[in-house]
């Protein structure tokens, strides 16, 4: 009964491949250091990446980013096909169109229960002006709704 966004973490491996996975448990932790967190479950298969590598984005997915949701969330696809991006500072890939992208450093990783929650060190962050975010409630895709 909680509304979320949709973000997608995104990297490049140390190999050079491609990783990226959506995911909708994201939070702010602290302004000072800029810190935010996001969690994972221990069976996924981009596991190994994220925890060899340094650095990710969290790209925060707008209203018309539906597909890139889908997309990112799917098995056994090549997850980039057809998806602009420009790359990162730290090589990670930045989604075009996306909200909001959070460059990180990978900051520190805590084992909760099936998870790890994973906490980055914003070292770069932009936005689109205006971009309506990508929402998600009980298995559904919404939009923003102005209430007054």
């Amino acid at each position: 009964m909680f509304v979320t966004g949709i973000t997608v973490v995104t990297l490049r491996a140390a190999d050079g491949r491609l990783v990226g996975l959506t995911a909708s448990s994201f939070n702010s932790v602290s302004l000072d250091p800029p810190l935010v967190l996001w969690s994972l479950a221990h069976s996924s298969s981009s596991m190994p990446a994220l925890q060899a590598g340094s650095h990710y984005a969290i790209n925060v997915l707008a209203a018309d980013q539906r597909e890139l949701a889908l997309q990112f969330a799917a098995r056994g696809v090549d997850r980039f096909a057809g998806v602009a991006f420009t790359e990162g500072v730290a090589g990670a890939p930045l989604l075009a169109g996306a909200a909001a992208t959070f460059e990180c450093f990978s900051r520190s990783r805590y084992d909760e229960g099936d998870h790890v929650i994973f906490v980055g060190e914003v070292e770069r962050c932009s936005h689109r002006a205006g971009a309506a975010p990508l929402l998600y409630h009980g298995g559904r895709f919404y939009t923003e709704r102005l209430l007054g």
